[in-house]
Order: structure tokens, then sequence, then C-alpha cells
């Protein structure tokens, strides 16, 4: 969901409030691909993120973003929507977390969740077949509530 205006500035300020915690760096480089993110109406592919950053600014080369949505991923910042090859800034990066997403194959919004019980009900299953997972996210495609609205 798109952040905007006083909404952005607060995750923002959060996140380098929780790398100066963790005792990264939130360079300028990588707090500009998050304010991308975060104000983005959709995911977003890194060619995307490059293109909103060359806007008014110096030539960028690719591993820049890269490199920025790397450190944002380990830091819990952004999220990889894998079916999408796209970046999303995370909601409640405070702590690690699996996270599941609901993805509207209609406008393309990705709505995050961090529902425990589905992380329980895929961890057991996971764990019973011996299987360890390494990046435990879900992916839901389907049609969001306005466009179910709009699209009877």
């Amino acid at each position: 969901m798109p952040t905007t205006g006083e909404t952005l500035n607060r995750v923002l300020d959060r996140a380098e409030s929780l790398c100066q915690q963790r005792g990264v760096r939130l360079t300028a480089q990588r707090r500009r691909v998050l304010s991308i993110l975060c104000a983005a109406e959709r995911p977003l592919g890194a060619y995307e993120i490059l293109e909103s950053m060359r806007e008014g600014a110096r030539a960028l080369a690719p591993p820049t973003v890269y490199r920025a949505l790397d450190f944002l991923l380990e830091q819990g910042l952004a999220h990889k929507i894998e079916s999408l090859h796209a970046f999303v800034g995370c909601t409640h990066p405070e702590h690690p977390h699996a996270s599941q997403f609901l993805i509207c194959a209609e406008c393309g919004r990705v709505t995050e969740l961090e529902d425990a019980a589905i992380t329980r009900s895929l961890t057991l299953a996971a764990s019973e077949t011996g299987f360890r997972p390494s990046r435990p996210v879900v992916e839901l495609i389907g049609t969001c509530a306005d466009c179910v609205l709009k699209h009877p």
C-alpha cells in the first residue's frame, strides 16, 4: 500500500532508527530506494526503481539499486515478491517475520500480512516432511476487495 507525506516520513524515520539500533547505515541511496518502494502503488522491479532514481539525478547504474535492495532485504525493511520479481517496503520491520502477501491480479496491489497461525501451520507441515524452509514467504494471488467491487 502506498505511503504518502507525513506517513512516509515516519516510515523512513523508523527505518533510520532501526538501522542505528542495529549498527548499520541507512545511506541516502538506501533511503531513496525505500522511499520509492513505500510510495509506490504496486511492487516495483529493480529497473523501475532505477528509473525513479534517475529523475533529476546523476546517472546511476543497476548495481546501485541492487546493493540498496540487498541491504533493505537483509534488514527486513523490504520484501521480494518472488512471483512478480519485484519489491515492496515492509509494513512492520521492527522484528523478523515470515510474511504472507495478498497479490491482486487485477490492479497489482500487494497487502502484507503477518499471521502467526499460517506460519505455524506451514512450519509444522514442513517439519513433518523433513523440509527446512530458508525463506518462509507465502504469496496468494487473487482479486482485492476494491477490484471485486468494480468487477462483481
